[in-house]
């Protein structure tokens, strides 16, 4: 019998970087919400196939640097022998077309970003990692996976709208992988501190009130008045004509006469009549709908003040997060600080990413992406998220 350990659940939670996980489905949901629509089948989608990419990209990333990780991380699965290598890019393959297949589900413009995002997490794996466009390719990466909870949500071209959270995101990841460059030397201050200083302003950016979708309101004639415009009768000039040519032409009794102005009185005050109560009938309703739009300008307003507060909320948390261990770091650039301050970087993209949701008017996509923050600091006790 073959004396060779099988890989153990740990060792694969370590390889795939578990803890890091929770960090992916705020993207689909601040998508969604950037483009100013709730979540629905199609985002879940989208975030399953968010899910399949990433961990598609941390597998090819520790196939590829299996010879480098031997010299300055031997601790790693692949060169502590408790995942073959080969294992690993197999899994990376798998996870790929499982991603594309589950954003194929959920349209064609899902599956052109997934297709773009796929390409971009291979070539950084592959090669651009080691060269000056390293961080700019992690940081077009995430930014796409934004928009992919945004293009698979929302028909149409309406999805792009979320460009703006997505370059937010995106400027974000490329000043942690900045940092991650060394995280295995140390050394250096420089790109602690320009991540400590894009953290403040992405803050103040993702702070900012914008635009939302709940506070949007379209202005239109009451339904009322429509009713009554829909409902008027003619003038009296027609309902006089009507009443004079009622009388036959041959009438020459005078009770005949008199009869035929009789009915035809009888009919202008039953008009008149028709008319006043349509009339009260179309003020209750544009009574009724001014109500009506105040309580719903009411529900909006408050609902933009709820998201206004958990937008600064989450912003603040966001820069806490990242910012305390970036400064850390830029006293002490030491591989253990530096090793944290990316790690604080990469969770710090949950309040972010909740942020940028609230100020696309998503409430419930913000709570339930901040909820996952605490799940992520558990899982990280155990599983190192870098």
């Amino acid at each position: 019998m073959s004396s060779e350990i099988r890989p153990s659940a740990q060792a694969w939670a370590e390889l795939l970087r578990l803890p890091a996980l929770f960090t992916v489905p705020g993207d689909a949901l601040a998508g969604a919400a950037a483009a100013g629509t709730s979540p629905n089948r199609r985002t879940f989608l989208a975030i399953g196939s968010s899910l399949c990419l990433y961990e598609a990209g941390m597998a090819l990333n520790d196939w590829a640097d299996r010879a480098e990780d031997a010299v300055e991380r031997p601790h790693r699965p692949l060169p502590s022998r408790r995942v073959s290598p080969g294992a690993a890019l197999a899994a990376a393959g798998g996870l790929t077309c499982a991603g594309l297949a589950l954003a194929a589900r959920a349209g064609r413009p899902a599956l052109a970003v997934a297709g773009t995002l796929a390409t971009t997490v291979w070539a950084y794996d592959l090669g651009l990692k080691r060269t000056a466009a390293g961080p700019t390719a992690m940081a077009a990466a995430r930014g796409l996976d934004l928009m992919l909870g945004a293009a698979a949500t929302v028909p149409g071209g309406r999805w792009r709208t979320a460009l703006p959270s997505a370059t937010v995101l995106g400027a974000h990841t490329l000043a942690v992988t900045a940092v991650s460059r060394r995280e295995t030397q140390g050394g250096s201050s420089l790109a602690p501190l320009a991540a400590l200083s894009a953290t403040v302003l992405l803050a103040w950016t993702a702070g900012r009130t914008t635009g939302r979708t709940t506070g949007r309101t379209t202005p239109e004639l009451p339904a009322g008045r429509r009713t009554a415009s829909a409902l008027r009768l003619p003038g009296s000039s027609s309902s006089a004509s009507m009443g004079a040519a009622a009388p036959s032409r041959r009438a020459v009794a005078t009770g005949t006469v008199a009869t035929g102005t009789a009915t035809a009185a009888a009919v202008a005050t039953g008009t008149a009549t028709d008319r006043t109560a349509t009339d009260r009938t179309a003020t209750d309703r544009t009574a009724t709908d001014r109500t009506a739009t105040a309580g719903i300008a009411a529900t909006k307003t408050a609902a933009n003040r709820t998201a206004t507060v958990l937008q600064g909320v989450l912003s603040a948390a966001y820069a806490a997060t990242a910012a305390r261990p970036l400064f850390h770091a830029v006293l002490n650039p030491s591989p253990p600080l530096t090793q944290r301050a990316v790690g604080g970087g990469i969770r710090a993209m949950i309040p972010l990413q909740a942020a940028l949701a609230a100020r696309g008017g998503g409430l419930r996509s913000a709570l339930l992406t901040a909820a996952l923050a605490p799940a992520a600091r558990a899982f990280a006790r155990n599983v190192s998220v870098t």
